[in-house]
């Protein structure tokens, strides 16, 4: 992959972006300031923009053309990243979901069709006793016994 093909890689400068998207570069650097987009730095200290933040910065341009302000911009912004979290931990659960129902529909069709499945735990097995015992110290009445 070529460095251009990296859609995060900081690349453009404040004059190419402010160029590009013909808006004021004071305005980028409000954005940044107001931590609306905060580009990369370079190592003198200037600001680069990847192509993902320069689309960021298109769709802040149009919302404050609309008249919103810049702190309700990034609530916006966190609001949609908040929305993207939710989508993609729902998706995983809907997955894990689906996966289990597999697992439950392939068990119950071998418990129809073939001897009982016991699920298996790891450890030493235990049997539980009901009632008084001699070893038991506190009345409760359970005991376990090892087999």
């Amino acid at each position: 992959m070529l460095p251009f093909d990296d859609e995060n890689l900081p690349l453009f400068t404040v004059g190419q972006v402010a160029q590009m998207l013909e808006v004021q570069q004071a305005f980028l650097r409000r954005l940044d300031d107001f931590g609306v987009v905060r580009p990369t730095r370079s190592s003198g200290g200037q600001r680069r923009y990847s192509r993902t933040e320069i689309t960021i910065v298109r769709y802040v341009a149009q919302l404050a053309g609309e008249g919103m302000t810049l702190a309700a911009i990034r609530r916006v912004l966190e609001l949609e990243d908040q929305v993207r979290a939710l989508e993609a931990e729902r998706d995983a659960l809907l997955t894990a979901i689906a996966e289990r129902d597999e697992l439950l529909a392939a068990l119950t069709s071998r418990r129809r069709s073939g001897p009982p499945v016991l699920p298996r735990r790891a450890g030493p097995s235990r049997l539980w006793i009901r009632g008084p015992t001699p070893e038991d110290s506190d009345g409760s009445g359970d005991q376990p016994d090892a087999e």
